[in-house]
């Protein structure tokens, strides 16, 4: 929809800005995760009060809890194609509009395959 010479231009010089402002955002995000200019952690006052772990320890740890660990507890008794669950009811996430939708798939599908085997 929006394809208008202005909102072209404003997308273009949008872009501009964020080009322009990139630097500064950087430094920003660095001062206020603690590192300096050569990427040293400044966090003296944090490991006074907490442990601080490096990321890539959390990360592999969370990585080996997941692949040993069960999986996700997930809705196994949803159908993935329908959606449906043991009761046929939808996920509450699915709006009225979408449900209503697969809903009509489904009985299309179901009268098509009445009618071939008559």
């Amino acid at each position: 929809m929006a394809k208008s010479l202005r909102s072209k231009w404003k997308r273009k010089m949008r872009a501009e800005k964020r080009k322009k402002n990139a630097p500064k955002e950087l430094a920003r995000l660095k001062k206020a995760l603690g590192t300096d200019v050569k990427g040293e952690a400044v966090m003296t006052d944090i490991q006074e009060i907490a442990t601080v772990v490096p990321a890539d320890k959390i990360k592999k740890q969370t990585d080996v809890e997941m692949t040993e660990g069960e999986k996700m507890d997930m809705d196994s008794k949803r159908s993935k194609k329908t959606m449906l669950n043991e009761h046929g009811q939808y996920p509450a996430w699915m709006s009225q509009r979408q449900a209503k939708k697969m809903k009509g798939k489904r009985t299309k599908n179901m009268s098509q395959t009445l009618k071939s085997l008559t």
